[in-house]
């Protein structure tokens, strides 16, 4: 259990509380109900010892109740965590990435497999920031990295999908990292064409139907 500190600004005040981080990083991801102050006080300065008053705690948040202020800095305002965390956080990532290329990506010069060592080794070699982000936002911006280090092909499938007009708004945002072509119908529907990586194409396809009510029409392209 640590303590470490979440803040908010609100007007020109900056609000301050002390938190366990571990509960506080759950509820900021809503992996948990409820966070309780470590302490019953809420500071505009914490270093300072400067605690806020009850005025300006209803006029910023509309209360101050001391639970309710916390949830709200928590959840909407910015933890602290510690040196530990932000290196689990890393490792994590990192994994993730290793795990995705090592079941999706092959050496084109020898059609097989890299192993995760090297995988792990080539994104080592190169530096790589990995963002806090989904891996298929960023995989095409580490692939040009390392394949400078390890020749490397994504394993990737082609698949023409029409969205009824109704859903194309919210099936937009899921598609558009992979597409190729699309093309707007008289009717309002979309026809597009995507490219993507063979080990995520069903929860690709989980996350469409999930938006479209299961209504695309989707054709798998041979090459």
């Amino acid at each position: 259990m640590a303590n470490t500190t979440a803040r908010i600004r609100k007007g020109s005040l900056t609000f301050e509380i002390i938190v366990d981080m571990d509960e506080a990083l759950k509820f900021k991801k809503g992996t948990s109900n409820f966070i309780a102050p470590e302490t019953d006080k809420v500071f505009t300065d914490l270093k300072k010892g400067n605690v806020a008053s009850k005025s300006e705690l209803e006029k910023s948040f509309g209360t101050s109740d001391i639970n309710e202020i916390a949830k709200v800095i928590v959840k909407q305002g910015d933890v602290e965590v510690n040196q530990e965390h932000r290196d689990e956080e890393k490792e994590k990532k990192i994994r993730q990435v290793v795990d995705f290329l090592a079941r999706n990506s092959t050496n084109p010069q020898t059609g097989n497999p890299h192993s995760p060592d090297r995988i792990r080794s080539a994104l080592e070699q190169a530096h790589i920031n990995i963002k806090n982000v989904p891996i298929e936002e960023q995989i095409e911006e580490i692939l040009s990295h390392i394949s400078l280090i390890l020749p490397i092909k994504i394993e990737t499938k082609r698949i023409k999908i029409l969205i009824p007009a109704i859903h194309t708004g919210r099936a937009y945002g899921i598609i558009s990292p992979y597409k190729e072509k699309e093309d707007w119908l008289n009717d309002g529907s979309l026809e597009v064409v995507v490219n993507i990586p063979a080990g995520i194409i069903i929860d690709f396809y989980d996350k469409l139907n999930s938006v479209t009510h299961g209504s695309i029409v989707a054709t798998e392209i041979k090459e």
